[in-house]
């Protein structure tokens, strides 16, 4: 599963605060931000500007570099797990129709275009 940046950012985020036994309210209130927002940034919701970023490390006495080597180990250690894993087998044959993925409820089909060599001899 691929992590995400601004999860990767949250997580490292959470974890610090958590580290220095610290609430959402106490580093909300220090970096100026809603409660309710630096929630949605821990959890990966929400992607945080970078001078919000600065405003929650400068709350969390932490530099912003410590965040981001951290936030780029987990996506490093991401990567090799993910490169590490089995690839799938992939379908013997494709099928004449594939269906698309739905978007709005709505089903697409997808025909693939006749063989080069069909295409000269017409």
């Amino acid at each position: 599963m691929t992590v995400l940046l601004r999860e990767a950012i949250g997580d490292s985020l959470r974890r610090t605060r958590v580290a220095q036994s610290r609430t959402l309210r106490e580093v909300s209130s220090s970096a100026r931000v809603s409660l309710g927002y630096l929630s949605e940034v821990e959890r990966g919701r929400k992607e945080a500007s970078s001078e919000l970023l600065a405003a929650i490390c400068d709350a969390l006495d932490v530099p912003l570099s410590d965040v981001l080597h951290d936030v780029s180990e987990t996506l490093s250690d991401n990567e090799v797990q993910r490169a590490a894993a089995p690839v799938e087998a992939a379908p013997a044959q494709a099928s004449v129709h594939a269906a698309a993925p739905r978007i709005d409820g709505d089903t697409r089909v997808v025909i693939p275009a006749p063989p080069t060599a069909t295409l000269a001899a017409a």
